[in-house]
């Protein structure tokens, strides 16, 4: 694996070469250019290794060669997937990635489009929620991501939180129950992999919840919408097999779909939504009577080059049960799995929650709320002067002493460490990784 002083020693190969931009057919880079470039990634050594197994901080997953490839061959001809005049073939390649997610969760039917992430693809999907139900409040759990909060803010529709369930970061049923009797609730926010601590939350008894209620469901999918894949005869299979009962997800190729960023996806089982999106633009929408993109999307300019390094990374890896796209992320809950053991076995750590996916928080064994969180910190740093490179994770203390009565809560919130172990090589680092941090206790 090339560090950054290896890419950057070919990049600098590249530009000493003379040889024109791949692909382009543009003359020769210029002195002039070349400087500035090799300026370019002189800075760009200035960040962490994010491909190394030994990152587990945020949510990086290194994009797979073949969808860089693929993405970087599309810019030269920089499609955009607006519409079909501007995108021709990457429109159609969208359409048939699209349509692989959306039978990936059980939907034959469905109408949906790539987006620049997932808060855009939310963005989107609570703004059709708003049109079908309008002035009625959408809820999501205080687990969810900020986003929905933050969304619902800017596009004026009411939102509510719903309270955590006492032993897990996710809605409690009995207090979304009592939201929907109030008889104002359109939709309600379900997620698939909670972005602080992975968690799925009960999405097959939520949606059940919807239904006796008349709200519809929303499904945040976009950290863990591909573990659908390889998570049957597990206790999670029911909550993902439910998925297909809701009315809209989002999912992001760029997390675990192995994606450069960005890239997020909406999806709505009903394809009559479209209705909502109805504009008219004569000097776009000229050249087929096929339905353009762009008619069924909040955002105009997209880049077509996503939509072209998806589909071609989706016929190397289809979305199969059987497939090694789903061992990839086998291993992905596997790492999680073998580092909670691991700690546990150990003794010295304090470990709130079973890893639902592939995300594990966990802190140094410490009798006070305050010692937790200087201890987090202090290994936070020492982790990464060893090379382990780590996230930090900040919960009500309260939360942490429902589930470890004996902590004593002196600060009202708590930091732990936050582990994301999402590169499919993760599991072969587990040992390595519970190296440094024994090293480091």
């Amino acid at each position: 694996m090339a560090n950054a002083d290896e890419l950057r020693a070919r990049f600098i190969d590249y530009l000493n070469s003379n040889q024109p931009l791949p692909l382009t057919g543009q003359e020769n880079l210029d002195a002039s250019s070349k400087a500035i470039l090799e300026e370019m990634a002189n800075r760009m050594k200035n960040n962490y290794p994010y491909a190394h197994p030994l990152y587990a901080g945020q949510m990086l997953k290194p994009p797979h060669a073949i969808a860089r490839e693929a993405y970087a061959f599309a810019q030269n001809i920089n499609p955009n997937n607006h519409a079909l005049d501007g995108g021709k073939e990457s429109s159609a390649m969208e359409m048939e990635a699209v349509a692989g997610i959306a039978k990936m969760f059980g939907w034959d039917t469905h109408i949906g489009h790539l987006t620049g992430g997932g808060t855009m693809a939310n963005l989107e999907a609570l703004w059709i929620a708003s049109q079908i139900h309008p002035n009625k409040r959408i809820l999501a759990s205080a687990a969810a991501h900020y986003t929905h909060e933050r969304i619902t803010s800017v596009l004026g529709i009411p939102f509510s939180k719903v309270s955590n369930a006492i032993d897990r970061p996710v809605m409690d049923l009995s207090a979304l129950e009592d939201e929907l009797k109030k008889g104002d609730v359109g939709t309600v926010v379900l997620t698939a992999g909670t972005t602080g601590t992975g968690h799925v939350e009960p999405i097959a008894e939520g949606i059940a919840l919807c239904k006796k209620y008349g709200a519809r469901c929303h499904i945040d999918a976009a950290y863990g919408g591909y573990f659908t894949l390889c998570v049957a005869s597990s206790p999670l299979q029911g909550n993902f097999n439910a998925i297909t009962r809701a009315d809209s997800i989002v999912i992001d190729p760029h997390k675990h779909g192995l994606q450069p960023y960005g890239c997020g996806c909406v999806l709505f089982s009903d394809p009559s939504i479209g209705k909502f999106y109805l504009h008219d633009s004569p000097y776009t929408y000229f050249t087929s009577n096929q339905l353009h993109l762009g008619e069924i999307s909040l955002e105009c300019s997209r880049p077509g080059a996503s939509a072209v390094a998806l589909w071609t990374t989706m016929q190397r890896y289809p979305l199969t049960e059987d497939g090694e796209m789903a061992q990839g992320l086998s291993n992905c809950l596997n790492a999680a799995k073998t580092l909670y053991s691991k700690l546990l076995e150990n003794g010295n750590w304090i470990l709130p929650y079973k890893p639902d996916l592939d995300i594990l928080i966990f802190a140094p064994k410490c009798s006070r709320v305050s010692e937790i969180s200087e201890a987090s910190q202090t290994m936070f740093d020492k982790a990464e002067e060893n090379g382990l490179y780590l996230a930090l994770y900040k919960m009500p203390s309260e939360s942490l002493k429902a589930v470890i009565p004996e902590i004593e809560v002196d600060r009202p919130t708590v930091t732990l460490l936050r582990s994301t172990l999402m590169k499919w090589n993760h599991l072969d680092y587990i040992g390595d990784i519970f190296r440094i941090l024994k090293s480091i206790s």
